[in-house]
């Protein structure tokens, strides 16, 4: 008789008493298929060289990649404001946070590098002790 309360509460929410998420088949094809057109597009404009500015093709597929990492979440990790009270929807947001300072300060530091770099040439090279 246990095992049929607790098929019977898996079934209708987790113990805390959120609603269980439900995803069918047609969820996860359509999941599938968006990822693999998101995949698919950025090769084809590389390969292709559709797009003649290098920065600006780098750009679009970063920005397919965001999108892709959407979908992932959405269709396959369930990802949304409901499940677990909001608290995955705000954990993945403080990981944002911290994923864009870490970033930002990588690449500022870079930059700050390259500028305050001493350009040497080769003679300068030749000559130091």
């Amino acid at each position: 008789m246990g095992d049929h309360s607790d098929a019977h509460d898996a079934h209708h929410g987790d113990h805390h008493g959120a609603p269980a998420i439900h995803f069918s088949r047609k969820d996860y094809v359509t999941g599938f298929l968006l990822a693999g057109l998101l995949t698919a597009i950025p090769f084809w404009l590389v390969m292709s060289h559709a797009i003649g500015d290098a920065s600006t093709a780098g750009f679009i597929v970063m920005g397919l990649a965001a999108v892709q990492v959407v979908v992932h979440m959405v269709y396959f990790l369930h990802m949304n404001g409901k499940s677990e009270h909001g608290w995955t929807l705000l954990a993945l947001l403080f990981t944002l946070l911290l994923l864009g300072i870490v970033l930002t300060g990588s690449l500022w530091v870079m930059h700050h590098l390259k500028v305050n770099m001493m350009p040497m040439s080769i003679q300068d090279m030749r000559q130091a002790p």
